[in-house]
C-alpha cells in the first residue's frame, strides 16, 4: 500500500539537510512506580519490540522513480533498531540527560526506514527514567504527536495494556465507499479550483505585504521575510542545544487575563523578553522587535490524521528595551494583527500560504547573503501544542514531565515549543549550537521575564496600565508556584 506525499509534508523532506534536519520529538520523564523490578524499564523495551507499528511508522518516503513522491509502506520493521535502551553512567544529573539529548536530536533520521525512533534512559536522579522520542515531521506535527503519545499513556496507574504511540490506532479508518467516475471528476475540478483561488490569494497577499512594509513601513499583521539578521540567523550547523523550563499553567493564565489577553499572550511576551535579554549577553543585541513564526493548527476537532496540517503568521514581537506590562501589550497587538491575517485565508489559502514560504524561504537561504539582504523569514519559532490535563500512567509509571524538541530550518536557529500537562506548562528550546552558547541562558532569561511580568500584574492598576474593562478579579495576585529551568550549564 502506498500513499502520495501532500504538499506541506513534501517540503519538510526536501529543505532537510544533514546540518537542519526537520525531525520533531519530545523528552519524557516518569517516575518508577513503588516496588517496581529492576527489570521494569528492560520490561518496557521488550513489549514495545513487540509492538506492531502504524501508519505512518510502517512506511518509507519514496521521491524518485516514475510516480509522485509517496509513502511506499515496508514488509519488515527492525524495532531493535527503533526501539533502544540506554543507561546513564552513576552519579548523572539532569545536565547529563541534557547533552545525551542533544547528541540523540543532531542526526537525521534514515530515510530507508520508517521515519521514528524512540530511546528509553535509565539511570537518571531518584530513580527516574526518561523515553526520547524522534518522529520526522514529515509523517506527524505536533498536536498529531501529542495525541497519540496521549492515547498510547493510560490515566490509571493500575492500567498495563496500552499499546506503544507508534501502534496505536487514534482514528479507525474511515470506509470510502466507490464514486462514479463522474464523481470523481467534479471532485477533482472541484478542488482544483480551490487551489487555484487558494494560489491567487496568496500571491497577491505575499506581494500586498511586501510592498507596505517596504514603500510605507507597515509591519502590521503576517509578515515573513521581515526579521533581521541576528546570532539566531547565523547558518545552522551541528551541534543542537537544548534547554528546558517547567511553569505553573494556572498562574499564566492569571497574567493573561490580568491584561487581557490568552496564555500565549504571556509564552509569546516572556520568551521574547528573554531571547532579548539573551542576545545583549552575546554582545549581539536586537535594535528591532525580533520577528517569531507562530504555527497555526488548522486540524478540525478529532482529526489524527497522519500529516501536516499547519499554517503559520510571521508577527514583530516587543520593542528591545520594553517594560514587562509594556512588552505584553505590543505582543497582544501583534498577534492580534497576525491572527486576523490568516482568518481572512480559506484553509486551502492557508496551508497553500505555509508551504509557499517554505518554498521561497528555502529559495532565499542557500545564500547567507541573500538572507542578509532580504530579510530572514524570522529570528524564533515559537508554537504551543496543547497536551493533557490529568496525570498519565506508562504501565504504573506517572508521567512526570514532557517537554517538547523541535527542529531548526531555513537559517532560523531557536525554536521554542511548549506543552502543557497536568497543571504545569513545560517548555523545550532548542538552538543553533555552533551560534548560540551557553544556551541555558535563554531558558533561565524566559524565567526571570515571567517572574517580571507576574509582578507588574501585582502593581496597582493604575501603575501597570491594565487593559480598559480589566476586573479586580482578573487582576489577582498569581500563585507564587517556582518555575524550573534546565539546560547545558545550569544547576543539575
Amino acid at each position: 500500500m502506498s500513499r502520495n506525499i501532500p504538499p506541506l509534508d513534501l517540503m519538510w523532506l526536501l529543505v532537510e539537510t544533514a546540518n537542519a534536519p526537520t525531525h520533531v520529538g519530545a523528552l519524557l520523564l516518569f517516575e518508577r512506580p513503588a516496588r517496581a523490578p529492576a527489570s521494569f524499564v528492560a520490561d518496557l523495551v521488550a513489549s514495545y519490540r513487540a509492538a506492531t507499528p502504524r501508519t505512518p511508522f510502517d512506511q518509507v518516503p519514496r521521491l524518485v522513480g516514475t510516480r509522485l513522491p509517496h509513502w511506499q509502506q515496508v514488509e519488515a520493521i527492525d524495532l531493535d533498531y527503533h526501539v533502544q535502551h540506554l543507561v546513564l553512567p552513576a552519579g548523572a544529573t539532569e545536565r547529563t540527560l541534557v547533552r545525551l539529548v542533544e547528541d540523540l536530536h543532531e542526526p537525521m533520521l534514515d530515510r530507508n526506514r520508517p521515519l521514528f525512533r524512540l530511546v528509553f534512559i535509565e539511570g537518571l536522579p531518584d530513580g527516574r527514567f526518561a523515553m526520547y522520542l524522534k518522529l520526522h515531521h514529515a509523517i506527524i506535527d505536533g498536536m498529531s504527536a501529542i495525541s497519540r503519545i496521549v492515547a498510547s499513556l493510560a490515566t490509571s496507574p493500575k492500567e498495563r495494556t496500552r499499546p506503544p504511540m507508534f501502534a496505536v490506532d487514534v482514528a479507525p479508518p474511515r470506509t470510502r465507499h466507490p464514486r462514479r467516475l463522474s464523481a470523481e471528476v467534479s471532485a477533482f475540478n472541484r478542488s482544483a479550483l480551490r487551489q487555484t483561488s487558494a494560489l491567487k490569494d496568496v500571491s497577491v497577499g505575499l506581494v500586498v505585504k511586501t510592498l507596505r512594509r517596504l514603500v510605507v513601513k507597515d509591519t502590521a499583521g503576517s509578515q515573513p521575510f521581515a526579521a533581521a539578521h541576528l546570532a539566531t540567523n547565523e547558518p545552522v550547523r551541528t551541534p543542537r542545544a537544548f534547554a528546558m523550563l517547567a511553569l505553573p499553567l494556572e498562574t499564566m493564565r492569571e497574567i493573561g487575563k490580568a491584561f487581557g489577553g490568552t496564555l500565549n499572550d504571556v509564552a509569546a511576551t516572556i520568551v521574547d523578553a528573554g531571547l532579548q535579554r539573551y542576545l545583549d549577553d552575546l554582545g549581539r543585541p536586537a535594535r528591532k522587535p525580533l520577528v517569531t513564526m507562530l504555527p497555526v493548527s488548522l486540524r478540525d476537532e478529532g482529526d489524527t490524521s497522519a500529516k501536516t496540517l499547519a499554517s503559520a503568521m510571521f508577527v514583530a514581537l516587543g520593542a528591545p528595551d520594553a517594560e514587562a506590562e509594556d512588552r505584553m501589550r505590543q505582543v497582544m497587538a501583534a498577534v492580534a494583527a497576525g491572527k486576523a491575517d490568516l482568518r481572512a485565508m480559506s484553509k486551502d489559502a492557508a496551508l497553500l500560504y505555509a508551504t509557499t514560504v517554505l518554498g521561497i524561504g528555502t529559495a532565499t537561504e542557500m545564500s547567507s547573503v541573500v538572507g542578509r539582504v532580504t530579510g530572514h523569514l524570522a529570528n524564533f519559532v515559537l508554537s504551543n501544542v496543547p497536551g493533557s490535563r490529568e496525570d498519565l500512567y506508562l504501565h504504573g509509571a506517572r508521567l512526570a514531565a514532557i517537554f517538547p524538541i523541535s527542529a531548526l530550518a531555513l537559517n532560523v536557529g531557536v525554536n521554542v515549543t511548549l506543552t502543557s500537562h497536568a497543571g504545569t506548562m513545560f517548555f523545550g528550546f532548542v538552538g543553533n549550537g555552533i551560534a548560540l552558547p551557553d544556551f541555558d541562558r535563554l531558558a533561565r532569561h524566559t524565567g526571570d521575564a515571567f517572574a517580571a511580568l507576574g509582578a507588574a500584574v501585582q502593581r496597582p492598576a493604575q501603575r501597570r496600565r491594565a487593559k480598559p474593562g480589566t476586573t479586580a478579579a482578573a487582576a489577582a495576585k498569581p500563585s507564587r508556584k517556582r518555575a524550573a529551568a534546565i539546560g547545558r550549564g545550569a544547576p543539575g
